[in-house]
């Protein structure tokens, strides 16, 4: 059977490096579709653009959000910048039709090649030598920490996103789902895809997008929008559930800074992400 991921970010070739593709209502989050999915859309295209190569992992993926994506159909128009050895540098702009007119909703440059196991030596000993990667964040056992089912609720009010995951939240900074933030800027939990599809570098790019804006847990509830996302896939993850942590230092001009942090269930680093995204209006103070 097929997952939900793979079939909803599914292209279809359309020649000369287009492809179509359905951004699926079941990823909306905010005021859009989530950007981790439409990001894995637009890198489904330059999959099949480079499937001749072998070039399907992407190892370093940056994202410029131009507009918010909305379900319904779109097209990426993929570019193949340069094709090497072990890796290919390509570039994607994923657009909709609006009004009858086209607009670009995001525009991609990526490496892409193939991603070792996690784990996995260096070929080099004096590079495995010197070898080494941020340990998992200590977070409490899957089963103590919180889920949007806890609460029926809050299952029945979160946006479509959260259908798709099961996502397990660290509860010393869950606190804003109840008007009480910690203001420490962090979101942290355990998150496997709701249909239990194992992970891949591919999948990655949405978990790097799929947990609920710190900005939340700064006291600011609301749809955060994601200006640009950069995920480095770092290995290849092991099957099972992952732990995921953002957390930002910087809050200013209107925007703030979100690093993530993805382990598998090995301990492994698995990838790294950086999103610059713009700060949710402060709710209005009653007169």
């Amino acid at each position: 059977m097929t997952h939900e991921l793979d079939r909803t970010a599914a292209v279809t070739s359309l020649g000369a490096g287009a492809y179509a593709a359905h951004l699926d209502p079941g990823w909306v989050v905010g005021g859009g579709v989530n950007g981790g999915y439409v990001l894995a859309v637009a890198t489904a295209a330059l999959r099949a653009e480079l499937a001749g190569v072998g070039h399907l992992d992407p190892v370093s993926t940056s994202g410029y959000y131009l507009s918010p994506s909305v379900p319904g159909p779109a097209t990426v128009r993929t570019r193949v910048l340069r094709t090497g050895g072990r890796r290919s540098t390509v570039a994607a702009t994923l657009s909709q039709e609006q009004d009858g007119v086209e607009v670009d909703r995001l525009t991609v440059l990526a490496v892409l090649g193939t991603v070792e196991a996690g784990g996995a030596p260096a070929s080099d000993a004096a590079l495995e030598a010197v070898r080494r990667e941020p340990a998992p964040v200590d977070l409490p056992p899957v089963e103590e920490c919180v889920s949007a089912a806890d609460d029926p609720d809050g299952a029945r009010l979160a946006p479509p996103l959260m259908q798709r995951l099961d996502l397990r939240l660290d509860p010393a900074y869950a606190g804003w789902a109840v008007g009480r933030p910690s203001r420490a800027g962090v979101v942290q939990g355990w998150l496997r895809l709701a249909d239990h599809r194992p992970p891949d570098p591919w999948s990655l790019l949405v978990v790097a997008d799929a947990l609920p804006p710190v900005s939340f847990d700064l006291g600011l509830p609301g749809w955060a929008p994601t200006v640009e996302l950069t995920v480095h896939v770092r290995q290849r993850p092991v099957d099972g559930w992952l732990r995921v942590r953002h957390a930002t230092r910087t809050v200013a001009g209107g925007s703030f800074e979100e690093d993530c942090e993805i382990w598998d269930e090995a301990g492994h680093l698995v990838a790294q992400a950086r999103q610059l995204a713009l700060l949710p209006r402060a709710p209005r103070t009653p007169s």
